[in-house]
């Protein structure tokens, strides 16, 4: 008997299916980001546009002193509140990372922002809140010495303020 030999031989080896299954399983990864990045993209989770759009207070940020900072920022007439709480701790061992979180309990509130009235740029952060979101924002910021820490919010149209004294042993500032 006479063996016939098929011209048509499929042989696959264990480094080409490693390597084929490696490519599909790194496809089916991309596919699913892609498709969760575009879900949350069109559901409104995510706001490249409005992040990339600069919509920051660049000359608050770049303001010397805490005068210039608040009107820089927009900040007319604070009013002092206590519907603002701000929790410091009274002295800060390391300024490089003070932690602080604040409270807004004035209804509306639709902004929070920091000052630290001694930094070398005394604007430290501001942050927007949609309607249905709670008014906190916990953070670490940097104090180069001891100085009053600002919380501002602004509420229906007026700027509320809230003060406390935060002294720090090793300022983090680098100056």
């Amino acid at each position: 008997m006479r063996k016939s030999t098929s011209l048509w031989t499929t042989s696959t080896s264990t480094e080409t299916g490693n390597a084929m299954n490696r490519l599909r399983r790194s496809l089916l990864k991309l596919g699913s980001a892609t498709a969760v990045a575009g879900t949350a993209l069109v559901c409104g989770l995510l706001a490249p546009l409005r992040a990339l759009a600069g919509l920051w207070p660049a000359a608050a940020f770049d303001a010397k002193t805490i005068d210039e900072a608040l009107q820089a920022a927009g900040v007319v007439d604070p009013l002092t509140s206590q519907d603002i709480a701000i929790k410091a701790p009274e002295i800060a061992e390391n300024g490089a990372q003070v932690p602080v979180e604040i409270a807004s309990h004035i209804p509306g509130t639709r902004s929070i922002y920091i000052f630290v009235d001694k930094n070398p740029q005394p604007f430290t952060g501001s942050f927007e809140f949609r309607e249905d979101a709670e008014r906190f924002v916990s953070t670490r910021i940097k104090m180069g010495e001891s100085s009053t820490l600002r919380a501002v919010a602004f509420a229906e149209g007026k700027y509320y303020m809230a003060a406390r004294e935060v002294k720090v042993t090793i300022g983090g500032c680098g100056e």
